[in-house]
């Protein structure tokens, strides 16, 4: 597979971009959108444009093994990969949905207080999605239990209900793109390092088999290295694409 496909999107300055990719260059970005997407706390910005880049390219693939002589080894290979790029797609979907439904009214807050020309975290199918499943939680507790409450008692506020995503919690990541003047906040006396658990803030550079702590304020991230680093901290180079959850 040697044909371009193009990939349209939208740039931060509301213009129109087109990108072209190789068939190897998109099924790459699938898998870096999934990988993020999998080990992201939050819903990350949607890749519509690239899913159903995705799935014009599977369906091209598998018309062209009908096509084929049967009995080629060329066609097992080519089956065997048109399925590992489905499972990836279905991964990644799955993965979003199932962050969906554990965070909807938060991820439709956001998407309600979202500003103009900033990058939306739902498709329109996932907007849909996220709508509907509200509206059936809502409508199950008031069936089940709210109407059996006093009247006082008969509303609930599920953005408070509803944990948000934990954007403290810690992540792996490699380095695609050198960062400089990372900056990250310091602990406090009560956040000193206990075993082999990150001071809150901290940054873990892993060597090897060993994970050696920092506590600096503002660091630089090399290309290549590997970090263990609070997701808030590094959530703008992800979305940016500087660096890759691992």
């Amino acid at each position: 597979m040697t044909e371009e496909l193009d990939l349209s999107g939208q740039d931060s300055d509301a213009g129109s971009e087109e990108v072209v990719l190789t068939p190897a260059e998109l099924i790459d970005r699938l898998e870096q959108a999934w990988m993020n997407e999998k080990f992201a706390p939050e819903l990350l910005e949607n890749k519509s444009e690239i899913v159903e880049c995705v799935m014009e390219q599977l369906q091209h693939m598998e018309e062209n093994l009908r096509r084929a002589k049967k009995g080629d080894l060329k066609v097992s290979i080519h089956q065997m990969e048109t399925e590992r790029i489905r499972f990836v797609l279905s991964s990644y979907l799955r993965c979003r949905l199932m962050k969906i439904e554990k965070f909807f009214p938060h991820v439709l807050e956001k998407e309600k207080t979202r500003r103009e020309g900033e990058p939306s975290s739902l498709s329109p199918e996932e907007f849909a999605f996220a709508r509907e499943y509200m509206v059936n939680t809502e409508t199950y507790l008031k069936n089940v239990a709210l109407k059996h409450m006093p009247p006082n008692l008969q509303k609930v506020d599920l953005l408070r209900a509803v944990p948000k995503p934990d954007l403290d919690s810690y992540v792996f990541l490699r380095v695609k793109e050198r960062q400089e003047n990372i900056l990250v906040e310091p602990e406090t006396d009560e956040q000193r390092t206990v075993g082999n658990t990150p001071p809150h803030g901290a940054v873990a550079e892993v060597r090897g088999d060993i994970v050696l702590f920092s506590r600096d304020y503002v660091i630089d991230l090399e290309e290549g290295s590997q970090h263990l680093i609070r997701y808030k901290t590094i959530a703008p180079l992800v979305a940016s694409g500087a660096v890759q959850l691992i």
